[in-house]
């Protein structure tokens, strides 16, 4: 089975195309242009790179966040669309759980963390089972002094994603068993997204794409905003 992934949930835009045990390519990028001018492109040049059309693809996967707002709205349109056009399955993924699989058979707790602004965090808490990865916990968005208390006595803490790039510091002088995941692989990759959902789909697994929606744990900026002009409060 060969399936096309996204992940558009951060300032990270990625695609990948993956045939069963095989990345046949992916292309990242990481340096703020808009998901809504490249996102296309990146398809069509990876596919085109791959001497492949839609048509050649069995399934598709997307990152339904938690993250960026507008980005997961373009990621799961553009994806959904796709799918929709094709005739051929959709799954949505959490962003988390693409990143804490990038740790694959680590000893202990992984925790995933993306960056929310305001000394917040989008996270989950993972182990690996064998070869499985289980999520422990619900998706959170909490502010990082109360991730560290959650934590810090846990024998060893794996962490990974954007928001290590922020938080490594404090993260490392208040939890003594802290890792860090290397650079390169604290983007939120759409290979990594990909292996997870086509395991999903390979079993039967796919979502109606008129109710699947992203995971926002917060409202947006707008809604805040409004909030706060009309004496509601902030969330």
């Amino acid at each position: 089975m060969r399936v096309l992934s996204i992940d558009t949930a951060t300032d990270t835009a990625s695609c990948a195309v993956i045939e069963d045990n095989k990345l046949l390519g992916e292309i990242n990028f990481n340096f703020g242009k808009q998901h809504s001018v490249i996102l296309m492109p990146m398809i069509h040049n990876l596919l085109s790179s791959l001497h492949m059309d839609i048509d050649s693809i069995d399934g598709f996967v997307s990152s339904k966040g938690p993250g960026s707002f507008t980005g997961l709205r373009i990621g799961m349109s553009t994806i959904k669309g796709l799918s929709f056009g094709a005739k051929k399955p959709f799954i949505s993924l959490s962003t988390l759980d693409a990143l804490a699989y990038n740790l694959a058979y680590s000893q202990g707790l992984i925790c995933p963390i993306l960056d929310a602004l305001r000394n917040n965090v989008y996270t989950a808490f993972y182990t690996f089972e064998g070869e499985e990865l289980k999520r422990i916990s619900d998706y959170m968005v909490i502010s990082i002094d109360d991730l560290i208390s959650m934590v810090k006595k846990e024998k060893a803490v794996h962490f990974i994603g954007d928001g290590t790039v922020k938080f490594k510091e404090v993260l490392k002088n208040n939890i003594p068993s802290s890792y860090f995941a290397p650079a390169h692989l604290n983007l939120a990759r759409a290979s990594a997204l990909g292996e997870l959902g086509l395991k999903l789909l390979k079993s039967g697994v796919k979502e109606d794409l008129n109710t699947s929606t992203p995971i926002y744990l917060r409202k947006s900026q707008a809604e805040r905003e409004y909030d706060k002009k009309m004496g509601l409060g902030n969330e």
